[in-house]
């Protein structure tokens, strides 16, 4: 199914742990790691074609995950001739993509490479969100840095728990009221919008 332009639809998929690292897939037999995505059938809303490749190609369903935003619009990318099927040439440029930002509520046994029998990764591991996108094949490289960009301001706040703190760290009543308050040690670092590197 294509547009007029030569454009497949699909979605993309970038996954987060409650840390906002991301899913990162190695694609079976070869050395390139990538987000999952996948085409959009025929009938198939982009909610509902991101759904079907999360779990083909990672084995998750709807309720391990939480759909915290997806892009505005496509984003596309061509994909150089040679890659092309010899039969596709001519009328195929590449692929259009809707992007989701999801968050895993599940855990990561119920992650499962072999969910289908074509399976698309053989490894996979929690990545910083701004992944190193050398590993990504180059054509692609553009269109994870539009969505990683555009879908960054989602990010979940992430909540940094001190386990000295929680008790509450009381100051300790003096004798002597001319005596200067001790300062605390360990002071919260301030939450910031930056993501970290």
């Amino acid at each position: 199914m294509l547009d007029r332009e030569g454009f497949r639809p699909n979605v993309g998929i970038i996954l987060l742990n409650q840390k906002n690292q991301v899913f990162w897939g190695k694609r079976i037999r070869t050395h390139s790691w990538q987000f999952p995505q996948g085409g959009i059938k025929h009938g198939e809303s982009p909610e509902q074609a991101m759904f079907r490749e999360l779990h083909e190609e990672v084995g998750l369903r709807p309720e391990h995950v939480r759909i915290i935003a997806r892009t505005r619009d496509w984003l596309r990318y061509e994909v150089p001739e040679h890659y092309i099927r010899r039969d596709a040439r001519g009328h195929y440029k590449g692929q259009k993509q809707i992007w989701f930002l999801l968050q895993l509520t599940g855990r990561d046994s119920d992650m499962n490479l072999r969910a289908t029998d074509h399976p698309e990764f053989d490894a996979w591991r929690w990545n910083e969100y701004w992944v190193p996108l050398d590993v990504v094949i180059e054509f692609k490289r553009d269109v994870y840095q539009m969505a990683l960009t555009e879908l960054a301001r989602f990010l979940p706040r992430v909540s940094h728990h001190n386990r000295y703190l929680r008790g509450g760290a009381r100051p300790h009543h003096r004798d002597d009221p001319r005596e200067e308050p001790a300062h605390n040690a360990a002071v919260p670092a301030p939450e910031s919008d930056a993501p970290t590197e």
